[in-house]
């Protein structure tokens, strides 16, 4: 046997030193091994030749099985990869309005609604929607849209992941501590639905870059807890003629609104004119927020989000949805618009 070994190592190795393909290669030391368990076969016993590769054929031919065996498991494994790999570039290099076999079956929910459908869909998988803040109303907002397939999501915030954020911003964990929280929403959402792009920006919003960050995108949502920057995202809103889906949160309450003046309805600033005096509008920091309310306005923030892309059922432009946590009531009251507002009024635009 030790012969055996000594020529197949050499075949093995000559092979090599000449540029030798591993399949021909191998395929060379098969035909040893089948010559040897011809011998032991045909010859009779006793035969020195028999004898000096082992004087039986049934240790050869259970290596020869075992070999077999490996290199129809490896030609198998290696037809899966790249039927594998077919399956992704094929995926990859799909319109950007068709869908994989998988996302067929993820929004399937969606394409059975009536007012949705196949069409709402397609329409959710080529939009670009941005979300100012990664945080309480930011955090639920981003999950859903990107699990709702929104194709292309923006996130923008300068801040970090602080331990006091996991109360209530939910894509967040406790890992991510120290991440910004754009990064942090970016694994979170490729996570749950690899087949959405998400665009992070780790920056805070300003008069510089607003107007050309916004162009870039069908719809905002503000999620952001300062009046500056509220007052910020809807002037360059209105001033695009983009849809600004703001919400707001204080304690056990909640509203949100859908301010579109391109569409007849008010901007933020015609109901709110001026930011109110320090110490009227306190911080959740200073005031406090119960966990889950958050999450209630930022998944009716993605809800209209999806409504105003698809064209389902009746945005709440003009309205103001007023959510109370506490006794479990909600509200709706009629917003309109001002003449002498300074954004979407006459000598605004």
């Amino acid at each position: 046997m030790l012969l055996v070994f000594c020529l197949a190592a050499a075949l093995w190795a000559g092979g090599y030193l000449a540029g030798v393909s591993r399949s021909a290669r191998a395929a060379a030391v098969g035909v040893l091994v089948l010559g040897v368990i011809i011998a032991q076969v045909a010859l009779p016993f006793g035969h020195p030749l028999r004898e000096a590769t082992g004087g039986s054929a049934a240790l050869w031919l259970i290596l020869a099985g075992t070999g077999v065996l490996v290199l129809v498991y490896g030609w198998g494994l290696k037809a899966l990869r790249a039927r594998a790999a077919r399956a992704v570039t094929q995926e990859q290099a799909m319109p950007s309005d068709q869908f994989s076999e998988t996302e067929l079956e993820r929004y399937a929910r969606h394409i059975v609604l009536r007012e949705l459908g196949g069409p709402g869909q397609k329409r959710m998988k080529q939009s670009r929607v941005l979300v100012i803040g990664a945080g309480g109303l930011g955090a639920p907002a981003l999950q859903y849209l990107a699990a709702a397939g929104v194709g292309t999501i923006g996130v923008i915030d300068d801040d970090e992941v602080e331990n006091a954020n996991l109360q209530r911003q939910v894509i967040h964990r406790d890992a991510d501590i120290g991440t910004p929280k754009v990064f942090s929403a970016q694994r979170a959402m490729q996570a749950q639905n690899p087949n959405v792009t998400v665009l992070p920006y780790h920056r805070r919003l300003t008069n510089e870059i607003a107007a050309e960050l916004f162009a870039d995108f069908d719809l905002v949502l503000d999620g952001t807890d300062n009046f500056e920057t509220r007052y910020l995202a809807n002037r360059a809103a209105a001033a695009l003629g983009k849809p600004l889906i703001s919400g707001a949160l204080s304690q056990w309450e909640g509203q949100l609104s859908v301010f579109d003046p391109a569409n007849g309805a008010p901007c933020y600033q015609c109901i709110f004119p001026q930011a109110p005096a320090p110490g009227l509008a306190p911080s959740c920091a200073e005031a406090g927020v119960i966990g889950p309310l958050p999450g209630v306005v930022g998944s009716m923030m993605a809800v209209e989000a999806i409504k105003l892309i698809t064209g389902a059922g009746q945005a709440l432009r003009g309205e103001m949805l007023i959510y109370d946590a506490l006794y479990g009531e909600s509200r709706k009251i009629t917003l309109s618009r001002r003449a002498d507002c300074p954004v979407c009024g006459p000598g605004g635009q």
